[in-house]
């Protein structure tokens, strides 16, 4: 039996990028990531800007999330630089992506993310959890109404990130399907 997958957000999840600028959290080590590295260009805005892109990471996530039970999967506007940039950092190996392609960033005129609709797809009838800090309730309908399985949709607040309450969701979802916890 797979294990369900959890797709994984950087911006808001991993990386608390509306916490108060000047306050690094506590527990977190500061990433900065050349603009010309071509990670993370997902405003159109910040090519024009000259400074590194500022990335909070907690190392503690990675064997947190390593050990909750599920295949780890980037969804992210990131891709597949999350390998090259956040991965290291948390302690993570390479991890399969989802590629979204044309429908990046691309608002659909229905409300739902334009996220949602590519990880049901990707997900292909497995069982999964999403965590995001951009997910509404027409995101959780149209999971509900295209998705044959359970799909946790976990919204993660962007000035704080995961937090242990948000480990223990994710880890008692995964439980109620029946995945055993790894240890790591």
């Amino acid at each position: 039996m797979k294990r369900p997958l959890l797709f994984l957000d950087v911006d808001g999840p991993l990386n608390p990028y509306a916490a108060k600028p000047e306050r690094r959290p506590d527990g977190y080590t500061t990433l900065r990531v050349p603009l010309d590295s071509g990670a993370h260009q997902e405003d159109s805005g910040l090519s024009l800007r000259r400074r590194p892109l500022r990335v909070w990471l907690n190392p503690e996530h990675g064997p947190s999330l390593l050990g909750l039970g599920f295949e780890l999967c980037w969804a992210t506007t990131w891709m597949d630089d999350a390998n090259r940039w956040i991965a290291p950092v948390l302690g993570l190996p390479e991890l399969p992506f989802v590629d979204f392609g044309e429908v990046l960033l691309q608002e659909r005129p229905d409300g739902v993310h334009w996220k949602t609709g590519p990880l049901v797809d990707y997900a292909n009838g497995r069982p999964f959890a999403w965590v995001d800090d951009e997910q509404s309730e027409l995101d959780q309908a149209y999971v509900t109404a295209h998705h044959r399985r359970s799909g946790l949709l976990h919204h993660v607040n962007p000035r704080v990130g995961l937090r242990e309450d948000d480990f223990r969701t994710l880890a008692d979802f995964a439980r109620s399907l029946g995945t055993p916890r790894t240890t790591g």
